[in-house]
């Protein structure tokens, strides 16, 4: 595709870009049938991972059933074998490549389900794909390994989940038993309007997840505090986490909202 300088220089400083010309150069080897797909498609794709990049500089490719490879493929490529009807498949950069909707079925067939939740949710937000695609990708297939749990990500996906911190969290919310709150809500206090991560309007406990560019500086921050106490003092109760609450600790948070949703007094 490109001399090795000019594909230095259009894949500079754009993962993506980076990844593309790594799955060229191994599909090269693979065959003309072999596909981008799992997580180098969501690569390409642009969709969210929860872990991202899953394996620095590892390919992951799909080939037909009916295509022999040598079972052991080198270190940096990860080989699937399954049908890919035409309808499964798209271009992108040139290369064959998973659909968005196919893409997500995959990841939610062999990933853990936070994972998979994590992918659906940024595919439906940013319109790469629709509930309805989903469902029909996985009745296309219904007897594949996985599918039980792909259908459960497909049904908990949001689209309005705006991060994968938030995606992770409404795993974790759900896991611990707690009612489902809403996504992207908007609380009015005095004359301004505020939108909020998750809400449970009937008990006033409002949540919020901090990620790593959630405050970019000072001024981020003092803006949170202020909207946090005009909040608190139309009777909300606030709660903020953060990735490593949700993950190493994610019992303290589920704590901290139980009491925040038992308490029927302001803050």
């Amino acid at each position: 595709m490109f001399a090795t300088r000019t594909a230095m220089n259009w894949a500079a400083d754009d993962p993506v870009r980076e990844h593309v010309i790594q799955v060229f150069a191994v599909r090269e080897a693979a065959g003309r049938t072999a596909v981008a797909s799992h997580q180098s498609a969501a690569t390409l794709h642009r969709l969210a991972l929860l872990k991202s990049p899953p394996e620095p500089g590892v390919v992951t490719l799909t080939l037909p059933p009916t295509k022999p490879r040598n079972r052991t493929a080198p270190a940096d490529v990860r080989f699937h074998t399954a049908r890919l009807p035409r309808e499964h498949v798209t271009r992108l950069y040139d290369l064959p490549v998973t659909t968005a909707a196919r893409t997500v079925v995959d990841l939610a067939r062999t990933l853990p389900f936070t994972d998979g939740v994590v992918t659906a949710d940024s595919a439906l937000k940013d319109e790469r794909t629709t509930k309805p695609e989903l469902m029909s990708i996985l009745e296309t297939c219904a007897s594949w390994p996985g599918v039980k749990r792909a259908r459960r990500v497909v049904e908990f996906a949001d689209e309005r989940a705006e991060s994968p911190l938030e995606s992770a969290a409404r795993v974790a919310f759900d896991r611990f038993g707690l009612d489902p709150p809403e996504l992207q809500a908007t609380v009015h206090v005095l004359r301004a309007a505020a939108r909020v991560d998750f809400l449970w309007r009937e008990r006033k406990v409002i949540v919020e997840a901090d990620g790593l560019v959630k405050y970019t500086d000072r001024q981020d921050l003092i803006a949170q505090f202020e909207r946090d106490r005009l909040l608190r003092d139309a009777g909300y109760r606030v709660i903020h986490f953060t990735w490593r609450e949700i993950f190493a600790t994610p019992e303290v948070v589920i704590s901290r909202i139980r009491r925040a949703l038992a308490d029927s007094g302001a803050w």
